[in-house]
């Protein structure tokens, strides 16, 4: 377990409906992390949680490229500016892809980011349960990525995710986003 001082009601996304885990309820994408290494079981947990996500035809077609610490700015370096600038005080740094292909037949698997962003979910609430944050980014140089990880034409570059332990004084001013209402998000027919 990881320290986390944040109070569950720090956010303006509750309040919640009884019965939504707290953990759900107060999980954010921090800006603010301390520097601190995570353990290999830890880190293997982690994308152990991912590892569990349901998908179609049960292809699993994420594809997780983790930094270590001897790679970390390599990492880091496939943010825009404005993300590394933040995300230099993470723990560690991976980039999310789908295969965009089914295995068993070739096809194209239109559920890949789907599945993927199911899986990536699972890895950010097993963080939670750990004292640990997580910020996935769009803001990333797709590119550059390609490039320096040999990400083949089959996966799709989705995301760059910062998991660290939370800075505590720093979170207390970040502005936390607000959730939007059922009647936004739900039709009932």
């Amino acid at each position: 377990m990881y320290p986390d001082q944040l109070d569950k009601n720090f956010s303006p996304r509750n309040p919640v409906l009884d019965g939504v885990d707290p953990l759900i309820a107060a999980r954010y994408s921090p800006r603010a992390f301390t520097k601190q290494s995570l353990s290999a079981e830890t880190v293997d947990i982690l994308f152990d949680a991912a590892r569990q996500a349901p998908s179609c035809f049960n292809e699993q077609p994420w594809r997780f490229y983790c930094s270590s610490e001897s790679s970390f700015d390599q990492f880091l370096s496939y943010l825009v500016p404005a993300n590394a600038d933040w995300a230099k005080d993470a723990s560690l740094l991976f980039v999310v892809t789908a295969n965009t292909q089914f295995t068993h037949n070739g096809k194209p698997n239109a559920h890949a980011w789907f599945d993927s962003g199911a899986a990536w979910y699972s890895l950010a609430y097993q963080a939670r349960t750990m004292g640990l944050y997580t910020h996935a980014m769009g803001g990333i140089e797709h590119d550059k990525i390609i490039a320096g990880l040999n990400i083949p034409d089959t996966e799709d570059v989705i995301c760059a995710v910062a998991v660290g332990v939370v800075d505590f004084a720093a979170a207390q001013q970040e502005e936390i986003s607000a959730r939007k209402s059922l009647d936004e998000i739900l039709t009932i027919v």
